[in-house]
C-alpha cells in the first residue's frame, strides 16, 4: 500500500527530502533502482505492469503514487504506476499535468500522486479518492508531509507515527546532512500496528490491522485475491539538495536477503 514521509522546501542543505517505503507481493517481479532504458528516468520499476512507485528524472522532476485503502477496486483499472511515468516523460508543469490527467482519473484504483519540479520549486498532489470522490489537486505548500492511504496529512496510525519520528530526527540533525541508513532503521522499520480504534474502519478489520505499521509484515494474505507473502519489500530515501545533487538510496528485499543501492547525479542545467 505504501507510505512516504517528505520535507519539501523547509531546509538548508535540501529542496526535498523523501521516505518511501513500498508495500506489495514479494514475489511480484520487480527490478530495484535503476536507470531505465533511455537513460533519463531512475527508479525501480514493477515487471508486470511496467511502471513504477517512486522515480525521478536527470531534468528534476520527482514523482511517487500510494493506493487509497478502499473496499472495492475496479478489475479491469489502468495500473496506477504509470502515473508517475506519464509525468516524468511530460513536459508540462505539474499543475498542467494534474489537470491533464483529471479526465481520466477514474479509469485508476483509488490513487494519492504526487509529482514535483524541482527547478521551478513546485509540488502538486493529485488524488481520485477524496471525500466525496471528488478528484483533488492541490499545491503541496513547504514543510512535512506525510501521505499513506488516504488523503495527504491524513492522520493515520502510521502516517502520525512517521510525522514525529521524522520531526524527532530533522530536529537531532539540527540542519545538518541528514544520516541516510540511520534515518531508515529509526523511521521506517516501526512495526507498530494501531490499535483498533484507531483503524479507519474500511475494510477487514484484520487487514487493516496488518496494513497499521508503518513497516509492513503480513506471511499470508487472502485478503482481495491476493495471494502469498505482503508487506514492505523496500525503502527509499531521496535527497535533492539545494544546490542540485540527487542521491537516489534504495535498500530492498531480493530472495529474503535486504540489499541496496545508490544512484546520484545532478539535475541538468541546474541554476
Amino acid at each position: 500500500m505504501c507510505i512516504a514521509a517528505f520535507l519539501w522546501q523547509s531546509h538548508p542543505l535540501y529542496s526535498l527530502i523523501l521516505l518511501h517505503n513500498r508495500d506489495e507481493l514479494l514475489n511480484r517481479p520487480t527490478r530495484p533502482a535503476s536507470w531505465w532504458e533511455d537513460g533519463e528516468i531512475a527508479g525501480g520499476r514493477d515487471e508486470v505492469a511496467g511502471g513504477t512507485w517512486l522515480a525521478c528524472s536527470r531534468k528534476g522532476r520527482v514523482s511517487f503514487v500510494t493506493n487509497v485503502l478502499e473496499l472495492h477496486t475496479l478489475p479491469e483499472a489502468k495500473s496506477r504506476g504509470n502515473l508517475p511515468l506519464l509525468f516524468l516523460q511530460s513536459r508540462k508543469s505539474p499543475k498542467e499535468f494534474a489537470e491533464e490527467i483529471r479526465a481520466e482519473a477514474y479509469q485508476y484504483n483509488g490513487f494519492n500522486l504526487v509529482v514535483a519540479d524541482i527547478s521551478s520549486n513546485t509540488m502538486v498532489y493529485i488524488s481520485n479518492r477524496s471525500e466525496g470522490d471528488r478528484i483533488v489537486i492541490q499545491e503541496v505548500p513547504p514543510g512535512l508531509h506525510v501521505l499513506s492511504n488516504a488523503e495527504l496529512d491524513s492522520p493515520w496510525h502510521k502516517a502520525q507515527r512517521l510525522r514525529l519520528k521524522f520531526n524527532e530526527q530533522l530536529h537531532k540533525c539540527d540542519g545538518g546532512e541528514i544520516p541516510v541508513k540511520e534515518m531508515i532503521e529509526r523511521l521506517m522499520r516501526d512495526t507498530v500496528k494501531a490499535d483498533e480504534s484507531k483503524l479507519p474502519h474500511i475494510c477487514s478489520l484484520d487487514w487493516e490491522l496488518d496494513l497499521s505499521p508503518i513497516f509492513v509484515q503480513i506471511q499470508t494474505s487472502q485478503f482481495f485475491n491476493i495471494r502469498g507473502s505482503f508487506g514492505t519489500r523496500s525503502t527509499t530515501v531521496l535527497t535533492i539538495s539545494a544546490t542540485g545533487n540527487v542521491k537516489f538510496y534504495e535498500t530492498y528485499l531480493d530472495n529474503d536477503t535486504w540489499k541496496e543501492k545508490t544512484l546520484s547525479y545532478r539535475i541538468e542545467q541546474w541554476n
